[in-house]
Formats: structure tokens, sequence, C-alpha cells
């Protein structure tokens, strides 16, 4: 089997490139266990994950973002509970940003947290 790398790809008609630097795909995703010591189960582009507080991570970039323009996607649930959850990313920088979980009416850790980051890398 072999390998090709590069570091630009393109269609041949020139339409939709495909690589990071174009911010078509996530430029950094992970999958991590929030409850007690936070375990990343999955990642890319995520050198850590710190427990900021209950239901507050901080997910930690690999690579710099190009601004603090980027999208995060984010779901959190814990398998015990069947509280509504609301999900979302605050206080973003290039280095990090702020992923919190919450349900019902207050936060919570959650055991299956997940974030997608859209945006380019510097």
């Amino acid at each position: 089997m072999s390998v090709i790398k590069a570091n630009n790809i393109t269609n041949v008609a020139g339409n939709i490139p495909t690589v990071k630097g174009q911010q078509l795909i996530p430029t950094a995703w992970v999958v991590f266990n929030g409850t007690g010591t936070v375990a990343i189960v999955g990642s890319e582009g995520v050198s850590s994950v710190t427990d900021n507080a209950v239901g507050q991570y901080y997910i930690n970039f690999a690579v710099a973002q190009a601004n603090v323009n980027y999208a995060v996607i984010c779901t959190g649930a814990n398998t015990a509970s069947n509280a509504g959850n609301a999900d979302y990313a605050v206080s973003k920088t290039t280095s990090n940003c702020l992923a919190r979980h919450f349900e019902g009416n207050t936060y919570r850790d959650s055991d299956n947290y997940q974030a997608a980051i859209m945006g380019g890398q510097a």
C-alpha cells in the first residue's frame, strides 16, 4: 500500500479544496470523559482538556487557530441523566476555548463530551 503526502490538495477543476488551510474541514476535534479525571477518548488537533470547574472544560489546541472567529460545535451527555442539555463554548482564544455542559438548572460534568472546531489553523 502506498502513502501519498501533500501540504495542499485541490480538486482537478479547481473546486472545493479539501485541506485544513482552506477551513473546510475541522481543524480540531475531541471526544472525552469529563467526570472525575478528564480522559480524552479520541482527538485530532487537541493537545489536552483541562477541567476548569464542574461542567466546564478548557479544550487546548495543539496548533493555534488563525483567529478567534472559529466555530465550536459541542455536545455532552450523561448516561445516568435525562435532563435537558445545553452545550456551548465561550472565552475563545487562538490557543483554547472554554466549553460548558449545562443540564436542567446547573452545570454538570459530562461522561461523553464531544467538540469539533471549524475555522482554520494559523
